[in-house]
């Protein structure tokens, strides 16, 4: 199908009706955080008198009504490198405007003064909270494949917590003004697999304080300082690969880097869904009964450097599948015990299992503005899931699934049983609008690896799940990531019922962008989905002198623009960036 789209070149106007709107809706969600029973096949509702109570507040105290705004998103400004080649700096750019996607409905004249919202969340996604002196880190795969390892990788927790600030500092949503409900994370939060990156992360998203250093508390540990020139060495002058390419001297990096830092946590309520990475060691091994593995994670030895030939030969393994459960994996480091380094041991670089992943969620140290679990119950916990349904207002559901497969390999489906769970959601819950939530996209969701655990229940890939989502009238929106890009498909499903993909870019890689959403009735048969992309609160101009918390956060958005082989697509089209998306209601 064809593509129709327009850019619409001022952002609209809010009915006093839509801000009546956005008010009854923030009453409706105070009890956000019932999430239902995985077994229960309907969102749980809050309970009436938190509800009415938080009702009873807002008619005593009444905000005040929230104009739209772009201050703080890509509508205003977007980091723009300067220059074209070499190592590149970043400064202030003009922003994307908006691109109204009219391929699933027409967009009918007047529909600003009669809009009302429904909804309006954050997305973050694949934020990739990197232990970087981990001893399982695949980063001697450089010498065959420079997107191996990223020099901005040390950076990671900086970059996060500036997403969490320019979040924070939003005072609504850009189109509607209406109070955001929730954020939601769409996987891959840690990278390893390690529970130091999983603390990290939850610090992050929660608030508090966090080390971002594991080993010898003293001195870093890892390729940076290795001596090895396929690796940028920012603290010294030796003439590495990539300051060959222009990437700077920067006296005092590591230790900058591994300093304790500050995250206020997010003002919002946040959920949470899992990607392969939280699931499986370096994001594609069910390994976690080989105790070599588990061993060597929290061990003394970590191998840096390998020929580029023997690093070929295990890249096309895990690309290709052909190792789910890490046995090539795991006789190439013993093949290599030798050329590994001596670092100093440390149990928090521990795997987890999915269900230590379930317990650190409902742990109370890391319940932040909520809600418990983030999504996750103890019913989840009990029956080995990690799906869920929860509300986001009276007339929206909002579903989370689990893409991952634990057989192993990078790439998604869901088993039979969760895709009958999420066919009873929907249906039981067909009054309600819904969104549903994922890691992986439909077009990455071809692994059919039997479940370990559930050897004989089918795999379901994305064709399935978008036969499945397009059945129900009641489906708005499908929103994940792990493809690192922003991408948004429309889905016309049979009998016309219809809905949108919204994949969007990691906080990773460059441009590092998250993403607001809201949904609206245009009362006109038609409802609009707004799509509006934001970047960290770190200024795009960077000083290399500036080691600050701030500094740091502002580096890594740079270090990662100019990445060796950092791919120049990942923005996406203008089309899958700032959009207005139409569909007809159901």
């Amino acid at each position: 199908m064809s593509r129709t789209r327009s850019v619409a070149g001022s952002v609209l106007g809010v009915h006093r009706r839509s801000f009546l709107a956005a008010t009854g809706a923030v009453a409706v969600s105070a009890g956000v955080g019932y999430a239902a029973r995985p077994t229960e096949s309907r969102a749980a509702t809050p309970p009436a008198s938190a509800s009415g109570a938080a009702l009873a507040s807002s008619r005593k105290a009444p905000a005040a009504p929230l104009a739209p705004y772009t201050r703080g998103t890509t509508l205003a400004e977007v980091a723009a490198p300067r220059g074209s080649s070499g190592y590149r700096r970043l400064g202030d750019g003009p922003g994307w405007q908006r691109v109204v996607r009219t391929e699933l409905a027409d967009a009918r004249p007047g529909r600003a003064a009669r809009r009302t919202p429904l909804a309006a969340f954050v997305q973050l996604t694949d934020l990739h909270i990197i232990d970087t002196q981990h001893p399982l880190r695949l980063e001697y795969l450089r010498s065959a494949d420079v997107h191996a390892w990223r020099p901005q990788e040390a950076l990671t927790v900086h970059g996060a917590i500036s997403l969490v600030e320019r979040i924070n500092a939003l005072r609504g949503a850009p189109v509607t003004g209406a109070p955001l409900h929730f954020a939601m994370t769409t996987g891959d939060n840690t990278d390893n697999n390690a529970r130091s990156e999983l603390e990290w992360f939850l610090t992050v998203m929660s608030g508090g304080r966090i080390t971002p250093n594991t080993g010898d508390p003293r001195h870093y540990e890892g390729v940076q300082n290795s001596g090895l020139k396929q690796y940028w060495q920012p603290d010294t002058a030796a003439r590495d690969a990539d300051k060959q390419l222009g990437f700077p001297h920067v006296d005092g990096f590591l230790a900058a880097a591994v300093r304790e830092v500050r995250s206020p946590g997010l003002n919002l309520p946040w959920y949470s869904t899992v990607g392969n990475h939280d699931s499986l060691p370096l994001g594609c091994y069910a390994s976690h009964g080989d105790t070599y593995l588990t061993d060597l994670a929290v061990g003394g030895r970590k191998l840096m450097s390998v020929p580029a030939a023997e690093a070929e030969k295990l890249r096309r393994a895990i690309k290709k599948a052909k190792d789910p459960r890490g046995v090539q994996f795991h006789d190439f480091l013993k093949a290599h015990t030798r050329d590994m380094r001596p670092v100093t041991p440390d149990e928090r670089r521990a795997t987890f299992t999915p269900a230590d992943y379930l317990r650190a969620h409902l742990d109370p140290a890391f319940q932040g503005t909520g809600p418990v679990g983030h999504g996750y119950s103890a019913a989840n916990l009990e029956e080995g899931t990690q799906y869920y349904a929860f509300r986001i207002a009276d007339d929206v559901i909002g579903i989370s699934l689990d893409t991952t497969d634990p057989g192993g390999h990078y790439e998604g489906s869901v088993g039979a049983e969760q895709l009958r769970w999420l066919d009873r959601t929907l249906r039981d819950n067909k009054d309600a609008y819904a969104v549903v939530f994922s890691h992986h996209t439909s077009e990455s969701m071809d692994n059919s690896r039997p479940d370990p655990a559930r050897p004989d229940e089918a795999r379901r890939d994305g064709a399935d799940v978008l036969d499945l989502l397009g059945r129900h009238r009641n489906v708005l929106a499908w929103v994940n990531g792990h493809i690192h890009r922003n991408e948004i498909t429309a889905h016309a499903g049979p009998q016309g019922h219809s809905f949108w993909e919204i994949s969007t870019a990691s906080h990773v890689d460059y441009p590092q962008l998250a993403r607001v959403i809201e949904l609206v009735d245009n009362k006109d048969g038609t409802l609009s989905l707004f799509t509006t992309c934001v970047e960290s609160s770190a200024p795009h101009r960077t000083d290399f002198a500036d080691l600050s918390q701030t500094g740091l956060a502002s580096l890594y958005r740079e270090l990662s623009l100019n990445a060796p082989g950092s791919h120049t697509h990942l923005a996406g089209e203008p089309g899958d960036r700032n959009t207005e998306l139409l569909l007809k209601k159901g």
